[in-house]
């Protein structure tokens, strides 16, 4: 009978495969080799064995090639001006000056754009490729295409060679200052230029408040009331904990706790505390019992009331979700009412971000986490910003070391420059229960060792998604029509994940589409859903104000700010964790 490995030797093993795994994610920006090469081999071994379609795409290839000589023909014959062979997408904003339309800069152009189309012809339709490998090639080659494109560089630049013109280079010269301070920041670990002005207690996350409970996880922050009577059912709100609360609560004109106060509501917050190494072990259970449980707890001590309007937000909305389901199950019925903004229950249409999560990658990631304690925020960046590359990285590199021009900073940049920290454990957990393996949606997602179902609860429900959301796709937020048996509000509002939430009112340019399922009506496909809703000019605040009015009793006395005879000194808000860097 075979002896089985000694624990010591097999911890070595553990040992020396997370360190060399961990070392490598450090140079790899936390991608999976494994995972690229699966995809890559996937893809290529499907289109070296698929003759029709390598046909087809000879032909494509060829049909472009003619279309391409036969425009620049055109344009030889006309002077310059031909009608373009090839439009860019909607969101494609890089070509969209005249100057583009000139020979040479047209045919260098129209040129890339048949070249992507083709590349994506290419990574799409080859049978017998997995759906989420086909997505990850198609994302990669549009990746590397991106970087090639003729807007990124001088000699092919039309804006940038005029620019340099005028200005006898003096915007390069500024764009090589920028690009210096911008190294030396980043060599310091500094935030970006302009960021300093926006000061958290002063300039962001002003408004007045005292933090009222704390522990190893969490501040509880209550505001203080801005009218003489509040209503008695409280807001609770928990954000996301993969960055800084104050989204919520940034500059005076767009903060959504000052204008809740001024609507008469009496308004809590949790403030996240920012994990460090000696946190690894925290798990998502540990968020939903010293996140919103304890503060439910907390609230409903202050405040003597046992209906509490819950709010959350990202993927704070989907600890709140686990957190209801559980207290349906338990019969803990204090949720007077739910509010998501931007956050899913089901993921298997979590947006781009899932070309990120596969096997590989999860357990690539664990041993980057296991060897430091944590996920850096920093480390998770790259992948944000790979999501909306052409505006995020190509054209801010552009406008700041071509152009020479730096980004006037607002107070929602300054907030997105404030990065956190996630567990270890917690972030594992994450990722394999929820994304891989979707175990809220399908009833298999455990609390205190018993399954919860998301169909227990009943509290009526306001949900917001945005239009352009590529972390929580308002069609993936829409999935909690099928997930609950309750009376649900969905509004979906121009904007992304960040923009459309903070969308006070007198922003200009914003619109949004509301209706209303009752948990009686049949379901409502989402493209028939947005044929029926009433489409509104305007914030989306005030709806939810109104929604949430209707839900509470008459306004009455504040209560008092805090638990009287605590004894703990706690500080004003914004509190001490969302200072910890």
């Amino acid at each position: 009978m075979e002896q089985g490995d000694s624990y010591s030797a097999t911890a070595m093993r553990d040992v020396l495969d997370h360190a060399s795994r961990a070392m490598l994610a450090r140079m790899t920006g936390g991608l999976s080799p494994a995972g690229l090469g699966a995809m890559w081999a996937d893809w290529a071994v499907h289109l070296a064995t698929s003759p029709g379609k390598q046909g087809e795409l000879w032909e494509k290839a060829l049909r472009k090639s003619l279309r391409f000589r036969q425009y620049a023909l055109q344009c030889a014959m006309s002077g310059g001006t031909a009608s373009s062979c090839i439009e860019p997408l909607a969101q494609d904003r890089r070509f969209r000056n005249e100057a583009w339309q000139q020979p040479p800069f047209n045919l260098l152009y129209q040129g890339f754009l048949l070249t992507q189309q083709w590349w994506y012809n290419a990574t799409t339709d080859v049978r017998g490729v997995t759906r989420a490998h086909e997505r990850a090639v198609q994302f990669a080659a549009r990746q590397v295409l991106d970087v090639f494109s003729p807007s990124n560089f001088l000699p092919t630049n039309p804006e940038v060679l005029a620019r340099t013109r005028d200005e006898m280079g003096q915007n390069l010269v500024r764009g090589a200052q920028n690009f210096w301070e911008d190294w030396e920041r980043a060599i310091a670990s500094r935030p970006p230029a302009g960021v300093e002005d926006f000061r958290v207690g002063e300039t962001l996350a002003a408004t007045p408040g005292k933090v009222v409970c704390r522990n190893r996880l969490m501040e509880l922050i209550q505001y203080e009331p801005a009218t003489s009577k509040v209503r008695p059912e409280p807001i609770l709100i928990t954000p996301a904990w993969i960055m800084k609360y104050y989204i919520l609560d940034l500059s005076p004109e767009n903060s959504m706790v000052k204008y809740l106060t001024e609507q008469g509501f009496t308004v809590f917050m949790i403030s996240w505390k920012n994990p460090g190494p000696e946190d690894r072990e925290l798990s998502m259970d540990d968020y939903r019992r010293l996140g919103p449980m304890a503060a439910l707890d907390t609230v409903e001590r202050i405040t003597g009331s046992d209906r509490i309007h819950a709010v959350g937000y990202c993927l704070g909305g989907t600890l709140l979700s686990i957190a209801a389901a559980a207290m349906a199950r338990d019969g803990d019925d204090r949720l007077s009412s739910i509010t998501y903004f931007a956050a899913q229950s089901d993921f298997t249409e979590a947006g781009e971000l899932m070309i990120f999560i596969s096997e590989s990658e999860v357990t690539f990631l664990e041993d980057m986490m296991w060897e430091q304690g944590f996920l850096d925020a920093k480390q998770m960046a790259g992948a944000f910003q790979m999501l909306r590359s052409n505006d995020l990285v190509w054209s801010r590199m552009l406008r700041t070391y071509l152009l020479g021009e730096r980004d006037v900073v607002n107070d929602l940049m300054a907030w997105n420059a404030d990065t956190t920290r996630m567990p270890y454990r917690m972030h594992s957990e994450y990722l394999r229960k929820l994304f891989l393996n979707n175990e809220l949606s399908t009833g298999r997602y455990e609390v205190d060792g018993r399954p919860v179902a998301l169909s227990d609860i009943r509290a009526p429900i306001f949900a917001v998604g945005t239009e352009t959301d590529h972390v929580a796709p308002w069609r993936s937020a829409y999935k909690v029509h099928m997930q609950t048996d309750t009376d649900v509000t969905f509004v979906l509002t121009k904007g992304g994940h960040n923009a459309g939430v903070v969308s006070e009112p007198g922003h200009p340019r914003r619109h949004y589409r509301v209706h209303t399922s009752r948990h009686s009506d049949t379901y409502l496909p989402p493209d028939a859903w947005v044929e029926r809703a009433m489409l509104k000019d305007g914030s989306w605040w005030p709806e939810w104000a109104a929604w949430l009015a209707e839900r509470s009793t008459q306004p009455a006395a504040p209560p008092p700010i805090g638990l009287p005879g605590n004894g703990q000194t706690l500080p004003d808000a914004p509190g001490s964790y969302v200072m910890e860097g």
